[in-house]
C-alpha cells in the first residue's frame, strides 16, 4: 500500500457511498451527520418520486438542519477526504518533531555517560 493513499475507516465508508449514490454535496453530507442521520436509511428518506409529498433528500436534510440549528450550513464544511488528509498531515506533523528529538537525546546521553567516566 502506498503511503500518498488515503484510507477511509470503515466508520466513513457509507457516507462516501451515499454522497455518491444520492447526489448529495459534501455541505448536506456534514449536516446530515451532525443531525446524527443513519446513511443506510436514506432510500426510505429519498422515496420521493413515488411519494410525491416528501421533498428531494438533499433539501429534506436542509430543512432539518436549519431548524435544528438555527442556520443554513456548518461552520466546518470540509469533505470527508480534506479533514481525513488534515488529520493525517497533523499526525505526521506531531510524528517528526518526536523523531528528531529521540534521536538528538539519544546522543546527548552519550555524551555525558562519557564525559562523567
Amino acid at each position: 500500500m502506498s503511503k500518498n493513499r488515503l484510507v477511509v475507516p470503515e466508520k466513513l465508508k457509507p457516507w462516501i457511498e451515499a454522497r455518491e449514490r444520492y447526489k448529495l454535496s459534501h455541505v448536506q453530507v456534514q449536516m446530515a451527520r451532525e443531525l446524527g442521520m443513519n446513511p443506510r436509511k436514506f432510500g426510505s428518506l429519498a422515496n420521493h418520486k413515488q411519494e410525491r409529498w416528501k421533498s428531494p433528500l438533499p433539501e429534506f436534510i436542509e430543512q432539518c438542519y436549519e431548524r435544528q440549528f438555527g442556520r443554513c450550513a456548518p461552520e466546518d464544511s470540509r469533505s470527508i477526504e480534506q479533514k481525513l488528509k488534515a488529520a493525517r498531515g497533523k499526525k505526521e506533523a506531531t510524528r517528526l518533531p518526536k523523531a528528531q528529538t529521540e534521536s538528538t537525546d539519544h546522543k546527548g546521553d552519550a555524551t555525558l555517560f562519557d564525559s562523567k567516566a
